[in-house]
Formats: structure tokens, sequence, C-alpha cells
């Protein structure tokens, strides 16, 4: 499969456009970039030139006068692979949440990229900066495409990992509830908060979740009122935060507490008993009557 983009200089569109294809649709897919009329007619797929957008044929620009919607060439390129069932819908939400929808503003005019801010059209810029020749703005924008990517797959992956958290995600919250537990506790983590706060987070009995951390510690973390706040629905005790080690273990009264932040959102211990017998001792298990 030939996909076509227009030579020299490119941006965060072309670059993604010709990344999702490659990742989600043909991983063999070769490139050509060329403003030649016969070669953009001849290729499979043509993004951001050419003068058409028409799915069926596979023809992916946004710049003729008589489109009149809101995306670019990546983000047409995104919608087609949604219809064709290439990205689920939650992953296509994902991608247009996470960058797809601003990279569509930005190329289109409704949104100017902020210049104290890093985001993906102004790296891409600057990854033009070294090029001259049309050779080296070739070689340029594949670089660009590695880079996109790479953000794509691991887009997949966080939504792969989500999508596995959530049957384990619902069963503890379900578990919990039905013991009228204050926690959830989940034997390996999971990425819970996303399917959590998507089925009625905000409101459940839960306010601690305990999960194993990567570094052999067992972590209790202080569930946020929504997803995104910084708050907490119930903060770890006050006499907790701020402490480490042995003044921890000592405040507490069980040892290998290794430290508490001093907002009293998380607490960190050496095992999950020694967490469990902490909350446990310090009447964190149960909701306080209201």
């Amino acid at each position: 499969m030939l996909v076509a983009t227009h030579s020299g200089p490119f941006h965060a569109d072309d670059v993604m456009a010709w990344a999702l294809i490659r990742t989600f649709y043909d991983a063999n897919a070769k490139l050509i970039r060329t403003r030649d009329a016969d070669k953009i007619d001849a290729a499979d797929i043509v993004v951001d030139v050419g003068g058409i957008f028409d799915r069926k044929t596979l023809r992916f620009d946004h710049h003729q006068g008589t489109y009149a919607g809101d995306r670019s060439s990546a983000g047409m390129v995104l919608d087609w692979l949604e219809f064709e069932g290439k990205v689920s819908g939650a992953l296509a939400h994902r991608l247009r949440e996470g960058a797809m929808t601003y990279l569509d503003d930005v190329d289109t005019g409704r949104v100017a990229p902020k210049p104290d801010v890093l985001c993906f059209p102004r790296i891409v810029a600057a990854l033009n900066q070294p090029a001259d020749t049309a050779e080296e703005f070739d070689v340029a924008f594949v670089g660009a495409g590695a880079l996109a990517a790479a953000w794509l797959n691991g887009v997949v992956a966080e939504q792969e990992k989500v999508d596995r958290a959530k049957v384990g995600v619902l069963a503890e919250m379900q578990r919990a509830e039905a013991a009228g537990s204050n926690l959830m506790v989940f034997e390996q983590y999971l990425r819970w908060k996303e399917p959590y706060y998507a089925n009625g987070g905000a409101e459940h009995i839960t306010q601690f979740a305990l999960f194993p951390g990567t570094d052999d510690s067992w972590r209790i973390i202080a569930i946020p009122p929504k997803l995104g706040d910084f708050g907490q629905k119930r903060s770890l005790p006050e006499a907790w935060c701020g402490l480490l080690n042995e003044e921890l273990s000592e405040v507490i009264g069980v040892p290998g507490a290794r430290f508490c932040h001093k907002n009293g959102f998380i607490a960190v211990f050496d095992t999950r008993e020694g967490a469990l017998t902490s909350m446990s001792k310090w009447n964190l298990l149960t909701a306080p009557a209201s």
C-alpha cells in the first residue's frame, strides 16, 4: 500500500495521519512525499494534499474550499479508521481527548499553540528546522512519524490496561459495597480510576484503595472525589501526614510503615498486612457515620 503526502516542510497533521495509517491499518505501508499530481493520483491513500476529501477513495485533504468540517488530515484519518473498525470507539475517544482534537484545532487555525507549552505541533515544527533540502525534509518526516507512532502505541497500551482493569474494578466495587467496606483491595496494580468513576465511583461507599507498588511495597490511596481531582473523599489521618519510617510506624502503632504524604493522599507500607492492620487500628475500613 502506498501513502502519499506533500513534500517539503511538514506539520503535525500529516505526520500523525501517516502514523495512524501505519499503526492501525497497514504496518508495511510505503510513503511517498510529492507534489506531482500523477504520483498522488496513483497512491492508494492520500493525506493532506490533492484537494479531495473522500473516505471511499481514501483521500484525506482538508484544504479545499468545499470542505466545511473541522478536521485536519489526521482527524479525517482517525474518523475513517474508527468507521472501518480499526480503532475502537473508546480508543478513538482517548486519542481525540489526548491530542487529536487539539491537533485538528491547531492545524485548522482555531487554536494557536502556546509558546511555553511543549505540544506535538510545536515538537513537529522544531523537527523541521534542521532540514533544508527535500531529501532532508523526507528524512525528518520519517523521524517525526516514528515519534507519533510511539505516542499512539502508548495510548493503545493505556486503553488496553483500562479495558483489562474494568472487570476487576467493578468486581471489587461490588464486593466492597456488599461488605460495607470503605476499602478496595487490588492484588496487582490496575488502572482503576477511569472504570471506577465511569461506574459511579464518585458516589461509591469506598474512600480508600490498597494495591502493590513496583518496589515490593503496598500503598493506601485516599480516593479523590472525582477523576482528576487533587482532593480526597477522606484523607488519611492527620497524625500520619509527613512522617517517615520508624517515626510513622511508632505513631501508627504498626511496624513497616514507610511514608505518608503531607497532604494525606498516600501512605506506603512494607506489606499488605501492615497496611490493612494500620487501617483497622485507625478505624479507616468503614466510613464514619454521617
